[in-house]
């Protein structure tokens, strides 16, 4: 016997993704590191004045 009285239950809420999980992707960490140090290097360029 199927008991169809009762209601369905809502699926579950996906877990929330935070910023830890964002930054454990490869290719946005490999993006991160070129901008970082592009804005070093630069930065290095400027304080050593050549």
């Amino acid at each position: 016997m199927n008991d169809h009285t009762r209601a369905p239950r809502p699926p579950a809420p996906a877990e929330p993704r935070g910023c830890l999980f964002a930054l454990s992707q490869p290719p946005l960490m490999l993006f991160l590191t070129v901008v970082g140090g592009l804005i070093f290097g630069t930065s290095v360029y400027d304080l050593i004045g050549w």
